[in-house]
C-alpha cells in the first residue's frame, strides 16, 4: 500500500476536497434511493408457503403485522452442511436490527431452502434472532432468481442479477422487497443481487472508511479471507 504524507493543513485541504465529492455522492444516493421507490409494483399472485418456527405459513404471514417486507435470500442448500459464509457475514450485520425496522412499519426475515430444521440449528449456532423460513418444496426461490435447476441434462436459462447467467450454482444471495395494501393483496417492488447487496453490510461501509479499505485486491476471489463469525 503507498503511503501518502501531509502537514495537518494539507491534509484539511485534501479532506475538504474530498467532502465535496462525499456530499455529491449523498445527493446521487438520495435521488438514487427515491427513484427505487418509485419503481411500479408487480401483483404477486402466486400462493407461496414457507415453513418456520410456528408451522406452515403464507407471504402475508411475514409481515407479522407490518405493511413491508424485506427478504434476505439465505444461501443455504437442501443437502448443504452449513449456511453460506458470505450470507452469514451480511445476517450478522443485520440482527437486532428488527426492532429499528417495525418502527418505520417494515419486517425482516430470511428464507432458504434447505429444512426448517437445519435452518433452525444453524440459526442458534450463530446466536441470530431474526426469523427464517424456509422455502423447500416452494418455487420461491426459483421465482426471484437465486435458485436454480443444475441438472445438466436441462438447457440452461437461468437469469442472475437480470442477465443470462452460464453455469450457474445451485444458490445464489440476494434481497427482495414486497408490500402489503389495505386489502391484504401483496406486491413485489424490488430485488437485488451480486454488488447491489455492499450497501446493506455495514462492516464493509466501515472497512471502506479505513486506508486499507477491504484489503480484498491481491486475494484468490474478493472474500476467500472470510470465515463464519464463530470460525475466526
Amino acid at each position: 500500500m503507498a503511503i501518502s504524507t501531509a502537514t495537518r493543513k494539507e491534509w484539511l485541504v485534501a479532506r475538504k476536497a474530498l467532502l465535496s465529492r462525499e456530499k455529491l455522492f449523498t445527493l446521487q444516493r438520495d435521488e438514487l434511493s427515491e427513484a427505487r421507490r418509485a419503481l411500479p409494483w408487480v401483483l404477486v399472485e402466486e400462493p407461496y408457503v414457507f415453513d418456520g418456527q410456528s408451522g406452515v405459513r403464507t407471504l402475508p404471514d411475514l409481515f407479522e403485522g407490518k405493511s413491508q417486507l424485506i427478504i434476505y435470500h439465505f444461501m443455504f442448500g437442501p443437502d448443504w452442511d452449513a449456511g453460506c459464509p458470505s450470507c452469514s457475514f451480511w445476517i450478522d450485520n443485520f440482527d437486532g436490527v428488527q426492532a429499528h425496522l417495525a418502527a418505520r412499519d417494515t419486517a425482516l426475515a430470511l428464507v432458504s431452502t434447505a429444512l426448517y430444521a437445519t435452518l433452525s440449528a444453524f440459526k442458534t449456532r450463530m446466536g441470530w434472532s431474526l426469523p427464517w423460513f424456509s422455502t423447500h418444496g416452494s418455487d420461491f426461490n426459483t421465482d426471484y432468481g437465486v435458485t436454480f435447476d443444475t441438472d445438466p441434462d436441462q438447457p440452461n436459462t437461468a437469469n442472475y442479477n437480470y442477465r443470462p447467467i452460464s453455469e450457474p450454482p445451485s444458490e445464489m444471495p440476494g434481497i427482495s422487497v414486497v408490500i402489503k395494501d389495505d386489502a391484504g393483496v401483496v406486491y413485489h417492488t424490488y430485488s437485488a443481487y451480486s454488488r447491489g447487496l455492499d450497501m446493506v453490510n455495514g462492516a464493509y461501509q466501515l472497512l471502506d472508511l479505513t486506508p486499507k479499505g477491504r484489503d480484498e485486491a491481491d486475494l484468490q476471489f474478493s472474500m476467500s479471507w472470510l470465515r463464519r463469525h464463530d470460525e475466526y
